[in-house]
């Protein structure tokens, strides 16, 4: 049942107001004052707020500035009563966050309509961002809004996709964010020659398209699952709510995009400037730190050290046969494992 919170101080118009939205079949909460009204909307979260500017102990204004700044009544829809129809209160209540105006005498039809439309309104709304959204607008009260946000994806209905399936597609509409639930996933660009380049590496816990999500461009790159994969997929107006409700979630994409970039500058310093062997054995030790079993361990194949270190897959195989013989590493059915790793990390030539 809908609930309604009438906040008014005169005791013939709350119990007249409670009387109709009673017989039309709401359950109706009823305050005296602002004091006791704050007190109600927070025990019972009603749908809709109904509240009187000039009272006593706390004003209308008041109430709203207070339910504005609580996480679990910020999102209620609330309209003024007043006899005052002043341009002045008016735009002080709308600044406040007021939905809405009633101005006294109003009569049955018209506050039916009032609170209907605060009502389909909310409700669009809801249906829109579905269910998950439903919890968003509580994500602003809780410390570790990451947390709250991986739970939410969670709830969506997940993605299947096959090991090197093609997830997203450069040149492709940007539509919404993925959460890697499980599995790992590459994102890469192809040059007119056809070579790949690799230009992120993700796996399980991890967001993709970060850096392309509010640029206003498509995909510049393609993401494919290394192995079977399962996404999440956050709309992007979902995403706009979150980010809006809790600037949190915010900062931690900018220092997760920080990263990135600083990555990605050092990768152009290492085929800028190292040779090939020492941009093999930095692929090798990239992958194993972010792929692999343990910290010694990855299965990866030629391809995808050549995409990563930029060089071909000849050279590769070349390199790795050197770094066997070398004592360096073992390689068995496209799985490497280090075997000195202070002597692969320290290469110069």
């Amino acid at each position: 049942m809908i609930k309604i919170l009438i906040i008014e101080d005169n005791d013939n118009i709350r119990e007249n107001i409670s009387e109709i939205l009673d017989l039309s079949g709401y359950k109706v909460f009823a305050a005296a004052n602002g004091k006791t009204g704050v007190e109600l909307a927070l025990k019972n979260e009603p749908d809709v707020i109904l509240c009187d500017i000039m009272m006593p102990e706390m004003d209308g204004y008041g109430v709203l500035y207070i339910l504005s700044k609580t996480p679990q009544t910020q999102n209620i829809p609330f309209i003024f009563l007043t006899a005052k129809a002043e341009r002045t209160d008016i735009r002080k209540g709308m600044e406040l966050g007021a939905d809405d105006y009633l101005t006294k005498p109003f009569d049955d039809a018209e506050l039916l309509r009032a609170i209907e439309c605060r009502i389909k309104k909310k409700e669009a709304q809801q249906l829109y961002y579905g269910h998950t959204a439903e919890n968003l607008d509580t994500l602003i009260t809780h410390k570790d809004g990451l947390h709250k946000l991986k739970e939410a994806m969670l709830e969506r209905n997940s993605r299947q996709f096959k090991a090197h399936q093609n997830i997203h597609y450069e040149g492709d509409h940007v539509i919404g964010i993925y959460y890697i639930i499980s599995g790992k996933v590459k994102t890469v660009k192809h040059t007119e020659e056809g070579r790949e380049l690799i230009t992120g590496m993700y796996k399980e816990g991890d967001y993709l398209d970060i850096n392309i999500i509010h640029s206003a461009n498509p995909y510049n790159d393609t993401a494919v699952a290394l192995e079977d994969t399962t996404l999440s997929f956050l709309p992007i107006e979902q995403l706009d709510k979150l980010l809006y409700l809790h600037p949190d979630i915010g900062t931690r994409f900018i220092k997760i995009l920080a990263k990135d970039i600083r990555e990605k500058e050092e990768r152009l310093l290492q085929i800028a400037y190292m040779s090939v062997r020492k941009r093999i054995a930095e692929a090798i030790i990239k992958l194993t730190e972010r792929y692999g079993t343990d910290s010694t361990t990855v299965k990866t194949s030629r391809d995808d050290l050549a995409a990563l270190s930029g060089t071909s897959p000849e050279t590769v195989s070349r390199t790795l046969s050197d770094f066997k013989e070398e004592g360096l590493i073992s390689k068995n059915a496209g799985t490497i494992h280090i075997l000195n790793f202070n002597r692969l990390t320290s290469l110069k030539n």
